[in-house]
């Protein structure tokens, strides 16, 4: 989130390709139109870098490059060795690496990427790892609830990064972005190791009846995979796989907005760099109201079974997917209007946000004791979302800017009702057979 702010300030354009892509001291203001002497002094004293939409498209999706071979991995691990250190030295590491970002971005855009894709490997461990606590504290009756609050968490701190990141690039410059926050990210991982536990039973401080309640609610899925996975089981699962597939659709334009808001904002509106990030924030706080909102009415519609699970996850899965597609589509034809433009952008992730009580929360549905292991797959094709979208939109927007956002815009919403469309045939809310079984494949 750091860069997708920043890197409107650190480069001398966002518009048409350059033949060059070496760094720059002595900055032009030709390209963007930032309106004050305040940014001119901004631009004066920190550096900036001549580089192409591609380029550009490459550093934003660089987090992803590597974080596909990762989550599988990091979420095994987190079952067996416990996600409280695997989150912890996650957070750790991916704090630490954004300390160096203004340093590798001087030194070169190779050291800069290979910065981004380590860091983007320690982000996996962290949303990779966190399944498996929720598989050990979070009771059915209220797990949409809890997972969205969390979930929200990270769209509050988009929305807080991009709030003052923005001021930040205007008034002392775009690196203090990173040092700024990653010295927090520090700070939090130093507190998440004494104040986390793995599960209820180790927490010291816990209320016995609240202790009683969530173990006696697990019970019948409270047990660890060790070693064994039904590999086969799951190959040939259909479920799975209309989650897996829903996963890389819906991450495609999530990538993409993430990383482009700030740009799109910067370029097609002409806000300057303060404006441009509190712009580009707002959408998080719809993100952050309805992602909590929808968790609640999910349990709700649950607890007085006013809806069937599959229903409710589908249902919110479609509505999540198909309005914010609309309003995707319609952003560049409202382009002319700076007040249309905003709406689309904030009501857009708001919407979208339903899908965390939908598909999204569904892998705890159908193998609740294969979450950390199954989070972390569904992360594989998340991250080659990532990795191939923003790379995809960067290429576009080279070619040709203004048809560029039209057509990132289009292939990016036919993705995602593809992946509706996929799993509203095949997704299941109930424990699979495959989950319940005690003799397993080997993995």
């Amino acid at each position: 989130m750091s860069m997708s702010i920043a890197i409107p300030a650190m480069v001398n354009h966002t518009g048409p390709p350059s033949p060059h892509n070496a760094s720059a001291e002595s900055p032009s203001m030709d390209s963007q139109n930032y309106g004050n002497e305040t940014i001119y002094e901004f631009k004066a004293e920190a550096p900036v870098y001549d580089w192409n939409p591609e380029i550009q498209g490459i550093i934003l999706s660089s987090t992803n490059y590597a974080s596909f071979i990762t989550p599988i991995s990091s979420g095994y691990f987190a079952g067996l060795f416990g996600a409280k250190r695997v989150v912890g030295m996650g957070l750790f590491i991916s704090s630490i690496l954004n300390l160096f970002i203004p340093l590798a971005a001087d030194t070169g855009v190779t050291l800069l990427i290979v910065i981004r894709v380590v860091q983007g490997i320690a982000q996996v461990m962290v949303t990779t790892g966190q399944y498996s606590i929720w598989s050990k504290w979070a009771p059915p009756l209220e797990r949409s609830h809890l997972i969205s609050i969390a979930a929200s968490g990270a769209l509050l701190g988009s929305f807080i990064i991009f709030a003052v990141g923005g001021l930040l690039c205007q008034t002392i410059g775009w690196p203090y972005i990173f040092y700024i926050f990653g010295g927090i990210g520090c700070a939090c991982s130093l507190l998440w190791f004494p104040l986390v536990y793995d599960n209820p039973v180790s927490h010291p401080f816990i209320d016995t009846d609240e202790k009683d309640y969530i173990v006696c609610s697990l019970a019948q899925q409270d047990s660890s995979p060790g070693w064994s996975i039904p590999i086969k089981a799951m190959i040939k699962s259909l479920p799975l796989w209309a989650i897996l597939v829903f996963c890389f659709c819906q991450h495609w334009p999530f990538y993409i907005m993430m990383a482009y808001t700030p740009t799109y904002i910067n370029s097609v509106l002409e806000a300057n760099l303060r404006d441009s990030g509190i712009l580009s924030a707002l959408p998080f706080i719809s993100g952050f109201i309805c992602i909590i909102l929808g968790g609640l009415l999910a349990d709700f519609l649950l607890s007085r079974n006013i809806l069937k699970l599959i229903i409710i996850r589908k249902l919110f899965t479609a509505i999540g997917v198909l309005l914010p597609s609309l309003l995707m589509v319609g952003l560049y034809w409202v382009r002319s209007s700076a007040s249309t433009t905003v709406a689309f952008l904030v009501l857009s992730p708001g919407l979208s946000s339903l899908c965390d009580s939908g598909a999204l929360v569904n892998i705890l549905d159908i193998a609740p004791q294969y979450a950390g292991f199954l989070r972390g797959l569904s992360q594989v094709f998340a991250h080659i979302a990532g990795a191939i979208s923003p790379t995809t939109a960067g290429f576009l927007l080279s070619q040709n800017e203004e048809l560029g956002w039209r057509n990132t815009f289009l292939l990016s919403a036919a993705i995602n009702v593809l992946g509706l469309i996929f799993y509203l045939i095949f997704g299941k809310a109930d424990v699979q057979d495959w989950a319940k079984e005690q003799t397993l494949n080997h993995f």
